[in-house]
């Protein structure tokens, strides 16, 4: 029987009789140390999904079969392909310290200690020590929230989105919450506020405008029987300039008071430090909100706090209580893992030690003069190279959705190409993927987000490609 491939060569369906079996191709020299270190089953599966697109091949562009030396070798290219993780560490040399698609925070050594040990062995999760009895994973953490920010109670939940999802669903489920037509913001993902309010079950009323609300808004909409909850959502990863007004929390606690509604105060990033500190733009802390009156505060734990991904919500003692018992809370829990990251963090703040410790605050505190160091040493590393290669003025930004417009000074080096996407491509395909940006024509990097431990990886990994 003869056929005509998609080229229009016509061939012998029966040279597809020289493919190999499986259970030849499994004794020839390279497979059989693929099968000790990779298993059977998945040897064979990826055997058959060889000799499929070898049959492919010949069908539809005609040439020989090839030997079955040269197919088991592509049966073991195949294997190595689909175990290896997908999960992988990178070079971070954009300049974005809380980069969303690259992990956000960095975790301190402290916390990555923390977590193996909680791993590596059985812990006193839900344990109490003292009473020989159950515990609660939320008290791990708890305490040391309580002191640094001065809430009444708190409770740790899997990230942000799910502390709004579980406050407006144990405070304001059935009833009426208030927002400023400017708070309704779009998180990372497409997620809006209202669709995670919708979502709660809460009535959402939206006052004011998208640029000015008065505390006259707020208290227009105000109903003492159908109100649940005040809102306010901080414009963590957006700014509103111009022609705006808004009112203080200070002002929507105190209007929470008269009529004896709840305020909560969403932060979105949440940090424990004063940005103002490191050249910044003042970021509200979760103590400020909660010395305004707030009932309840929520923020993430892995942006401006550095920790590892969580949750937090923070206030008064009688609303988290009730937090605590909701039906969803066992659906938000973290993991031994996660608390264990996050006492580590919390540890290092009670200390005075967050700025020496925790990665984020040590790239946000690195001066220029650091950073022109290790770019110039850089650029003399990859001379050789032949690149145009020289240390230039740019910025770095916080990211994470946080501290929108804010930019740190830096210095990074640019490497002059031809075609400079093509190049940040060649270095994304690298054994360590090493992640730029291209600006200007050029391809930058920035040494503040690139750990010092890393230089050598960068430097080698540039040589490889440049060379190219």
């Amino acid at each position: 029987m003869t056929i005509v491939n998609r080229k229009g060569t016509t061939m012998s369906k029966s040279a597809l009789r020289n493919l190999p079996s499986i259970e030849a191709l499994l004794q020839t020299p390279h497979l059989p140390d693929t099968v000790a270190r990779f298993g059977h089953t998945l040897v064979v599966e990826a055997a058959r999904l060889e000799l499929e697109a070898i049959r492919r091949r010949v069908l539809d562009e005609g040439g020989p079969v090839p030997e079955a030396e040269h197919i088991a070798a592509g049966v073991a290219r195949r294997v190595q392909a689909i175990a290896k993780p997908t999960l992988q560490p990178v070079v971070n040399a954009t300049g974005v310290i809380i980069h969303t698609n690259l992990g956000r925070a960095l975790l301190s050594l402290r916390a990555q200690q923390a977590m193996t040990e909680a791993a590596q062995s059985y812990s006193n999760l839900e344990y109490d020590l003292a009473a020989g009895g159950r515990g609660s994973r939320y008290h791990h953490a708890e305490a040391l929230l309580c002191r640094l920010t001065g809430a009444e109670a708190a409770v740790v939940v899997n990230n942000n989105a799910a502390a709004l999802v579980l406050s407006l669903s144990g405070l304001a489920q059935g009833k009426e919450v208030l927002i400023s037509r400017g708070q309704l913001v779009e998180i990372g993902g497409g997620f809006r506020i209202p669709d995670i309010m919708r979502q709660s079950g809460a009535t959402l009323v939206e006052v004011g405008a998208t640029n000015r609300t008065y505390i006259r808004d707020y208290e227009a909409s105000l109903h003492t029987v159908n109100t649940g909850l005040i809102l306010r959502v901080h414009h963590s990863n957006f700014r509103i300039i111009g022609f705006t007004a808004e009112p203080t929390l200070a002002e929507l606690t105190d209007l929470g008071y008269r009529y004896g509604v709840p305020v909560m105060d969403d932060l979105g990033s949440g940090t424990l430090l004063d940005t103002a500190r490191f050249g910044l733009a003042h970021e509200p802390t979760i103590q400020e909100s909660l010395a305004a009156g707030a009932s309840v505060v929520t923020a993430s734990g892995d942006k401006l706090l550095g920790g590892p991904q969580a949750g937090l919500i923070l206030g008064k003692a009688e609303i988290i209580g009730k937090l605590k018992k909701h039906p969803l809370i066992r659906a938000f829990r973290v993991d031994k893992t996660t608390l264990a990251a996050l006492q580590a963090t919390l540890l290092a703040y009670l200390e005075g030690r967050a700025t020496a410790e925790i990665p984020l605050w040590r790239m946000i505190a690195a001066d220029v003069a650091g950073l022109n160091r290790r770019a110039g040493k850089w650029r003399r590393a990859l001379a050789v190279a032949g690149a145009t290669m020289t240390v230039v003025n740019a910025f770095s930004t916080v990211g994470g959705g946080s501290l929108p417009g804010q930019q740190l000074p830096t210095r990074a080096l640019a490497v002059n190409l031809p075609s400079p996407n093509a190049v940040a491509a060649r270095l994304r395909a690298l054994e360590t993927p090493i992640i730029a940006r291209v600006e200007d024509d050029a391809l930058l990097l920035d040494p503040r987000t690139v750990l010092p431990e890393q230089d050598a990886v960068l430097i080698d990994g540039l040589k490889s490609v440049l060379a190219v």
